[in-house]
């Protein structure tokens, strides 16, 4: 049976943005970038602004809604509770969606995001990281768009912005929307997404950078430190507005350094969004991800005078 609508009989309607050139309701939105840049502790503190309402980052006004987090790399107890209380989140309007049934979500349970998005009326759906979050069958480019798909209709009819963390791969081109990990089906899927990397002029400077916008003009950069919080763990400090395209930070981390030196600043960044001490597991797990084999971390780590030792909850 065939389905045709009539562009005349359709009503127009604005996008509504929890965070306006950011965060469109109801759409799928990418973030990419490399292990250590900040990503997750970034996204928890979106979580928070709009757990409390307090102002976006730029200025802008922010309402008061719910987070659905689903986390596959960070412990909810040691890593992500800690950071958001840090952030000075209100816990109460902050959820993880951690097990269905016997085993752990993936983007393929639809209904089951309906039903927690429904039952929070949560305004955000924070996916860390997709590709730990994609079906077993979902490997190639036919089957990640056969994901997509139902889940982007899902979060229009539910007015919750989706959004998808990926790590950068080493290769990829010129083109910025072929440097996340996974199927070109992901990028093709948002309607927003972005960068996370260090400023080329300043180390301590990690820069928050458009890589596409179809529904608004490209938003300013905006710039954040990661510093560490009395409670051990990093937190955001935003930094305002900055200067600089995408295409600046991929410039520093993919052609100024050899690999060595990049895995070894990589390593570095992601020891200190952990508060300088990180679970070894999950350290390999991510820079692995990136596209580094597990002897290049070695000798990295090696090289750095980085310590591995065995702890009572494991290797760190």
């Amino acid at each position: 049976m065939l389905s045709v609508v009539t562009l005349s009989q359709v009503s127009a309607e604005q996008v509504e943005w929890p965070w306006p050139g950011r965060l469109p309701v109801g759409k799928i939105v990418v973030l990419d970038g490399d292990p250590g840049t900040g990503k997750s502790t970034l996204t928890l503190d979106l979580a928070a602004h709009l757990s409390t309402g307090a102002d976006w980052p730029d200025g802008t006004p922010c309402p008061v809604g719910d987070t659905i987090l689903l986390s596959a790399e960070d412990g909810l107890a040691d890593t992500v509770a800690p950071r958001l209380i840090a952030a000075g989140a209100n816990m109460n309007r902050v959820h993880a969606l951690t097990q269905i049934g016997d085993r752990p979500p993936h983007l393929g349970d639809v209904d089951a995001l309906r039903e927690v998005i429904r039952r929070y009326q949560a305004r955000l759906l924070v996916v860390d990281v997709l590709m730990a979050h994609l079906p077993a069958d979902a490997s190639r480019d036919q089957a990640v768009r056969r994901v997509l798909h139902p889940l982007g209709a899902m979060a229009q009819q539910e007015d919750c912005c989706l959004l998808l963390l990926r790590h950068l791969t080493k290769t990829g081109g010129p083109n910025l929307l072929y440097r996340g990990s996974g199927s070109i089906g992901v990028i093709g899927a948002a309607r927003a997404a972005f960068m996370v990397g260090r400023d080329p002029d300043d180390q301590n400077l990690l820069v928050l950078a458009g890589t596409k916008s179809n529904l608004a003009p490209m938003p300013d950069a905006l710039a954040y430190r990661l510093i560490s919080h009395p409670s051990g763990v990093a937190v955001v400090q935003w930094a305002g507005r900055v200067d600089r395209l995408a295409h600046d930070l991929i410039h520093q981390q993919r052609e100024e350094f050899d690999e060595q030196d990049e895995l070894g600043a990589l390593l570095l960044n992601l020891l200190l969004e952990h508060g300088g001490r990180a679970p070894a597991a999950q350290a390999s797990t991510e820079l692995r991800a990136a596209g580094y084999s597990q002897s290049s971390i070695d000798r990295a780590r090696k090289r750095l005078g980085i310590e591995t030792k065995k702890e009572a909850d494991g290797w760190v």
